[in-house]
């Protein structure tokens, strides 16, 4: 499970910056909270350092008074900034929730993220249909079905798998780095055990480009016998989820209801231009 990390004895520690980056990046409510409240001790430090700057200097011990003061200050913030602090860390994460920033790639169950607004879905529509077209073509499986399939994997492109750069994986589909030798990012997931879900870190494909990834898509659900059932399921949804499931694409008991809730909202959508070449 992805924790947040450890409070170090000072927020200035290297180690710990470089672990509460690494944490950010997973984009997890645990880690955004520690990054929120790490950054409400440095304001808090800040402020320290203010007032003392503006108050007469009147000590007889030298230099030494100040760098053990500056430890105290330190420790004084990390403290002030724990529990409800000064309420800062609480409205930064609260500002996070409602601009559906709160996850990255799968660190949120599937399905259960912000829905997006309609102006997402178009663009996120628009840019993939020709992708999802000849990838649909290839499967036998309704374009709309496959723009589904990524829609719910990432947020409907909000949300997918970021290297330590910022740069994005172009992983639309939740392909992990299994028996992969190209390049991987790591990334927060949710994996069901026992029907519970359970936050993990894995490697996850990373491509060049939507269009690598809707390719390497199309060679696992058309190469892997596990996925037998999906190709050919034409503009039946619920047909090509149940066998996705059934496959193991998936921990989630609900992944297949979940992808075809998604696939009712998008060919209810203007967006979703309508193929008449594939038929259940």
């Amino acid at each position: 499970m992805s924790v947040a990390p450890a409070v170090r004895s000072s927020f200035g520690d290297g180690e710990t910056l470089t672990s509460l980056k690494r944490a950010d990046r997973s984009q997890t409510p645990e880690a955004l909270r520690e990054t929120a409240r790490q950054f409400e001790s440095l304001f808090t430090r800040m402020l320290l350092k203010s007032m003392r700057a503006t108050s007469f200097d009147d000590s007889m011990t030298g230099q030494g008074e100040g760098f053990y003061r500056d430890l105290f200050d330190d420790q004084l913030a990390i403290e002030l900034s724990k529990g409800k602090g000064l309420g800062l860390a609480d409205m930064l994460v609260e500002q996070l929730k409602r601009a559906g920033l709160t996850q990255t790639g799968k660190a949120a169950p599937i399905g259960e993220m912000p829905d997006a607004g309609d102006a997402v879905k178009n663009r996120f529509v628009q840019e993939l249909w020709p992708h999802a077209e000849a990838a649909g073509a290839e499967l036998g499986v309704d374009p709309r079905t496959l723009i589904a399939h990524a829609a719910l994997e990432t947020g409907w492109g909000r949300h997918l798998p970021q290297g330590e750069n910022g740069r994005p994986s172009h992983n639309l589909f939740g392909i992990k780095a299994t028996a992969w030798n190209g390049a991987s990012v790591e990334a927060g997931t949710v994996e069901y055990e026992g029907g519970v879900a359970q936050e993990r870190m894995a490697r996850f494909r990373a491509y060049d480009s939507p269009g690598e990834s809707f390719r390497d898509y199309v060679a696992l659900i058309r190469d892997n016998p596990r996925y037998a059932g999906a190709k050919g399921t034409g503009a039946d949804t619920a047909s090509f989820a149940r066998a996705l499931q059934a496959g193991g694409y998936a921990t989630d008991p609900d992944y297949a209801a979940k992808l075809a809730r998604v696939a009712s909202v998008l060919k209810s959508t203007p967006a979703a231009p309508i193929s008449g070449n594939l038929e259940t």
